[in-house]
């Protein structure tokens, strides 16, 4: 019996708990991917490029026998890697010993005591955008709360400094709430300050909201942040890519800063210092070329001298509301240029948009995407009584603008 099969028959039933009944990945594989990332830094290139050329079950094979350096690049080579005998050998110098079998079984046993589920890049719930890290992605990722999630589009991640200023929570609460009532899941870091924020305001709009983790999703951190990353699980999900069991380092943290770039469609900063660790979410995007937007705050206050930086040297999106944000994943028109038709018109959406009353406009922009609003609801945004809302709702349905559902009205997507 192979050493990857005992790692196997020893972990069976724990592999089983943190997997749905229904799958159906052998168990080669899921055990493989699970030691990988157990003995694993986020983002070793190494790594990734042996998997990519020889599969994760056959790497986790030649990591627990203690094959040499030497023979594994052979190996590598022949089937297409990019890797010098220098890189393997010293990979698997700082794989090799993280091989406690012990410490892999309580981890294992840690998510699920938790109900923390391990997911695959071959699950439909992995979010495909994370493939642009390319041999930089993460092989597993584990998941507390509803892993369908994690694929869900569009999103943008909003980041900021820990030591927000009341501007700074200002504008992440609205931009938050904005999103999710254009239909855009918000995705950030669990942190205190901005991303704490923004969680928050996403959920109180009844919207999806993402936290990625710098260290195993069994024990929340920061520790002050354990009842609100609790309540994400709840109805989004806090994420990571590090096993149950591994605690959060500063170099984790860097690393995980990549798959909040990554797993978003854009990336927005909402107020940095010119050190926040923020910047190395945004410099993220930048590299993979995602959509980068940042929202300027007084011109003296330091805690904004970061969006400062990207504004001016790394061309970065001036934003300054949920709107602009949207446009960063197009989900609203990008630029001052309305869209029209092949005439030249305006597009028949937005005609109906110029022809709206003030108070159809008023009703419009109180309802939301996601969220369903009662007529009361909509007359309490909307400042209007609930005769004037019932009379805009019918024109906004007539247009095309909105429409009923049973519990009450929410937006449609093109509007």
């Amino acid at each position: 019996m192979s050493a990857l099969d005992r790692t196997i028959t020893a972990s069976s039933a724990a592999l089983a708990a943190v997997r749905p009944s229904s799958d159906d990945l052998e168990p080669r594989d899921l055990a493989a991917a699970a030691i990988l990332g157990f003995v694993s830094e986020p983002g070793d290139g190494v790594l990734g490029r042996l998997v990519a050329a020889l599969g994760a079950a056959r790497v986790a094979e030649e990591i627990l026998a203690g094959r040499p350096g030497g023979e594994v690049t052979a190996v590598a080579v022949e089937r297409g890697a990019a890797v010098s005998v220098h890189e393997v050998s010293a990979g698997l110098q700082r794989w090799r010993p993280r091989l406690d079998h012990a410490a892999f079984a309580r981890g294992l046993g840690q998510a699920a005591r938790v109900g923390a589920r391990l997911v695959l890049p071959a699950d439909a719930d992995w979010p495909d955008a994370l493939r642009d890290l390319d041999v930089h992605a993460p092989l597993t990722l584990w998941v507390r709360g509803r892993a369908d999630a994690l694929a869900e589009t569009p999103s943008i991640a909003l980041v900021g400094a820990r030591a927000a200023t009341r501007y700074g929570e200002h504008v992440a609460i609205e931009a938050a709430a904005g999103l999710v009532d254009r239909g855009i899941a918000v995705v950030s870091g669990g942190a205190y300050g901005i991303d704490g924020t923004a969680h928050r305001s996403a959920m109180a709009s009844s919207g999806t909201t993402v936290a990625f983790l710098a260290g195993g999703v069994d024990r929340f951190y920061p520790v002050g942040h354990d009842a609100l990353l609790t309540q994400i699980a709840r109805t989004g999900a806090v994420v990571s890519e590090m096993p149950c069991g591994a605690a959060p380092t500063r170099w984790r943290f860097l690393q995980r800063n990549r798959l909040i770039a990554a797993a978003a469609q854009a990336t927005v900063v909402l107020e940095a210092g010119m050190r926040s660790g923020s910047l190395n979410t945004a410099g993220h995007a930048a590299a993979l070329g995602r959509p980068l937007g940042a929202v300027p705050g007084p011109v003296t206050s330091p805690a904004s001298a970061g969006c400062h930086r990207l504004l001016r040297e790394f061309d970065a999106v001036c934003v300054t509301d949920a709107a602009q944000m949207a446009e960063l994943v197009g989900t609203v028109p990008v630029g001052d240029t309305a869209p029209v038709d092949r005439d030249g018109r305006p597009a028949p959406h937005d005609r109906a948009v110029e022809g709206l009353t003030s108070d159809e406009r008023r009703v419009l922009d109180a309802l939301g995407v996601r969220r369903v609003r009662t007529v009361v609801d909509l007359a309490q945004r909307a400042g209007l009584d609930t005769g004037a809302v019932l009379g805009a709702l019918g024109a906004l349905d007539a247009t095309g603008l909105a429409r009923r559902l049973d519990d009450g009205w929410v937006r449609r997507h093109s509007a």
